[in-house]
């Protein structure tokens, strides 16, 4: 006589509101979201596929160091690169557009000068727009991100120089 009660209370979990919590995730580039109402409590989160293949990567470095004073020449140039601006990093995780909408022409692009506090792009966490400003006036020398793009705390989105 006590299962028949428990049955019901399986119930609450609605399918439909876990799959749209699964879509939000895909749309936002989240990798997990959780919702709690009325004391229904719903963890999403995403299996990230990417491991095997970080996995699979780690083997060639371990054959890289015979050849690393090539790669290190290799390599010179690029660092320059890096280092001739500040990089600016993302805050937060979401999805980040380089234009104000589909369609505009963008915020910036490589070569433009740029004022401390200029919206450089914006990142939509959580549907909420949120600006992403230069910290110091300068030269776009790079944008290392593609529009629609997800993002992670920290990642790097473009260069000041």
């Amino acid at each position: 006589m006590a299962s028949p009660p428990k049955a019901p209370a399986a119930d609450p979990i609605d399918a439909r509101l876990v799959r749209r919590l699964a879509d939000i995730l895909t749309e936002t580039g989240l990798s997990e979201i959780e919702v709690e109402h009325s004391g229904l409590k719903i963890r999403v989160a995403k299996t990230l596929t990417a491991a095997p293949m970080t996995y699979a990567a780690a083997p060639a470095p371990v054959a890289a160091p015979p050849a690393a004073p090539q790669a290190a020449v290799g390599v010179e140039p690029a660092v320059p690169a890096r280092a001739s601006g500040d990089e600016v990093k993302s805050p937060m995780v979401g999805s980040v557009y380089l234009q104000p909408e589909p369609g505009a022409d963008p915020f910036v692009k490589v070569g433009d000068t740029v004022a401390a506090g200029q919206t450089l792009m914006i990142i939509e966490a959580m549907k909420t727009m949120n600006p992403i400003p230069a910290p110091k006036a300068g030269k776009i020398v790079a944008i290392l991100v593609e529009d629609g793009q997800p993002v992670e705390f920290g990642e790097p989105l473009a260069v000041i120089g």
